[in-house]
């Protein structure tokens, strides 16, 4: 189970291996005609339940809007796209919208989230993000 603060467990036990861990982040995939998540290494799949987010946002890049994703693939953000978890409040966003039309989860790590905040100004009462040259509103959070 891919556990929404980005741990894992096999079973209810938790998987410690650091290496293991950072393998399964980078092989989480989505599966879009069966509507499931796996776990791919190799030639080993295997489906695993997914508690939050089956991606994880690890940075942020307010120069070129990009955010780099827990299967170290980079994408733009879609600010349109940013709420907050019911669980804690962390930062969520759409991801992988190639597979899904309405996007996956990816959870922001506290780095990510701190890099975006980073980026945040008020303008006209309003919160905006700076990317780069442009300024774009941010959706109610």
């Amino acid at each position: 189970m891919l556990h929404h603060d980005g741990s894992w467990s096999h079973e209810g036990a938790p998987i410690l291996n650091a290496r293991l861990r950072a393998a399964f982040d980078r092989s989480v995939r989505f599966l879009p005609a069966e509507g499931v998540y796996v776990v791919q290494l190799g030639r080993f799949r295997g489906q695993i339940e997914v508690e939050e987010a089956g991606f994880f946002v690890r940075a942020f890049d307010a120069g070129s809007g990009r955010i780099s994703l827990s299967d170290r693939s980079e994408e733009p953000l879609a600010p349109q796209s940013l709420h907050l978890s019911p669980r804690d409040g962390a930062f969520l966003c759409r991801v992988k919208r190639d597979l899904i039309a309405s996007g996956l989860l990816a959870r922001f790590s506290h780095a990510a989230q701190s890099q975006l905040l980073d980026a945040v100004e008020e303008r006209g009462g309003k919160a905006c993000l700076r990317l780069a040259d442009r300024v774009l509103a941010l959706p109610e959070l």
